[in-house]
């Protein structure tokens, strides 16, 4: 099967090895070079780099309003969207034979939208997976041929979830098209207008911890916000980042809301609006992440300092 495939990131890098494997990728779209680090040095896109070693021309337009001439020039069969970062037109979507189809990171219609591996782990849900998707005009709207799912383990991150949906990607696409080439016609379901939810996009903004929140919660958002924006806490005029954390106890108060309870080899033990978190693995300003124990040996946090905004 000839392809079109349009991605950016690492987690469209596993679907595109796969197809570069079973099919004919003609070309790949992804988004210009970007300047990233403290050099501001112009970066390609992983996707970019992939596409380059296996000899195949990439195309990094800033629109896709033009580039329907071009999409039809190179007579692909499908074109394959993942986390391309550009929305399609109407005119591409309808240019393949079969169509444009998206690998989605999340069982929808659930998280809708730009973060749904961070929202699933946020939101405390025990599965998530990939959707296999029909691309229409709507944002994750389309009808699905298939979902893959997995489970959301306690320990996960949006880096490890990341990774196991990138290789459940990549086996649900080609799967996929596997049966497509086999029978064009193979119908895909419409999506259920029930458990609608949508992924907003990640900000910095909500990297501040409110400890007046529970327990799960703030464990929840910083599996979550790894490895950005990362969760963040206050102790006076330190700014710490809180990259692991185990709750201790889900249910009651045993303090004020961000008072450190007690330290020892384990963690930082810390009351929440609800229950006592563990803090792990913190990180100050100007320091690399570190176990607990020895961000303490480092930092001067006791028991009854004070976490958050209320510590001035």
């Amino acid at each position: 099967m000839n392809i079109i495939f349009a991605g950016t990131p690492e987690f469209a890098v596993a679907p595109l090895l796969a197809l570069i494997k079973g099919h004919n990728v003609v070309a790949v779209f992804t988004q210009p070079d970007r300047r990233s680090g403290r050099g501001k040095k112009l970066s390609p896109p992983p996707v970019k780099v992939v596409a380059e070693e296996h000899n195949i021309p990439v195309f990094q337009p800033t629109t896709l309003a033009d580039q329907q001439p071009t999409v039809a020039a190179l007579q692909a069969d499908v074109m394959v969207v993942v986390a391309y970062g550009m929305l399609l037109p109407q005119d591409i979507l309808d240019t393949p034979r079969l169509g444009c189809i998206n690998i989605h990171a999340s069982i929808l219609p659930r998280w809708r939208g730009a973060a749904p591996i961070q929202r699933a782990i946020e939101a405390g849900d025990a599965q998530t997976g990939v959707s296999i998707m029909q691309m229409d005009a709507g944002l994750d709207t389309g009808a699905v041929y298939e979902i893959l799912t997995v489970a959301i383990d306690a320990t996960d991150t949006s880096a490890s979830l990341h990774d196991k949906l990138a290789e459940l990607g990549a086996r649900g696409i080609v799967a996929t098209l596997d049966t497509l080439h086999t029978n064009p016609e193979t119908p895909a379901t419409p999506q259920s207008e029930q458990g609608v939810s949508y992924a907003r996009k990640i900000s910095k903004d909500e990297a501040r911890v409110d400890w007046k929140s529970s327990a799960s919660e703030i464990n929840n958002k910083i599996r979550a916000f790894d490895p950005w924006p990362v969760c963040q806490t206050h102790h006076q005029h330190t700014r710490i980042r809180l990259w692991q954390s185990t709750v201790l106890k889900q249910k009651g108060v045993a303090g004020s809301a961000g008072t450190v309870l007690s330290i020892d080899d384990q963690g930082i033990s810390v009351a929440c609006g609800d229950g006592v978190l563990r803090l792990e693995k913190l990180q100050r300003d100007g320091s690399k992440p570190l176990q607990a124990r020895e961000f303490c040996n480092g930092y001067e946090l006791t028991p009854g300092s004070v976490l958050g905004d209320q510590a001035g």
